[in-house]
């Protein structure tokens, strides 16, 4: 198996998964419209070396609804949104990052993984290659679901910006 790394672009607002050093796929994204940044409650997207912490829903069904990393039951539908406007909708599969870099994005209140930042799955009619998450780099569901598929908890992330 050789190595993977997943490669966030910010300004691009791009995701490249590669493998042995060579791209394998290149996915649309959208990050945090608050722009980077590390501090807990600035609704930034945090920079430099993670890794993947934990991989979460695998088996879920397309469109499923988390909450607190946890699935509600629900699928995500346009009326379901009616219903929950507020909701920041995290769906389908969730990669929960944590940080490597001790002092910038671990540890105090700079730390990616007590700041709940994911790559996760929204509802496919968000708009990616825009920044408009509250920090977590969200993807189509079906973008998502294939990167969850060939990637691994500890898999290192870099995002760039």
């Amino acid at each position: 198996m050789c190595e993977r790394l997943i490669r966030v672009d910010l300004l691009e607002q791009q995701l490249e998964l590669l493998e042995g050093g060579r791209v394998a796929a290149i996915y649309p994204v959208s990050t945090a419209r608050n722009g980077s940044g590390e501090q807990r409650g600035s609704g930034c997207t945090p920079r430099g070396w993670h890794r993947i912490r934990i991989k979460i829903g695998a088996g879920l069904p397309l469109n499923a609804v988390l909450v607190g990393r946890r699935p509600t039951g629900e699928i995500y539908i346009p009326e379901l949104a009616d219903h929950y406007p507020e909701r920041d909708w995290i769906l389908s599969r969730v990669l929960w990052l944590t940080g490597l870099e001790a002092g910038f994005n671990r540890g105090g209140e700079c730390d990616t993984l007590r700041r709940y930042i994911y790559i996760h799955g929204c509802p496919d009619h968000q708009p990616m290659g825009i920044p408009l998450s509250h920090g977590c780099i969200r993807m189509h569901n079906r973008d998502l679901l294939e990167l969850f598929n060939r990637v691994d908890a500890g898999d290192r992330v870099f995002i760039a910006g």
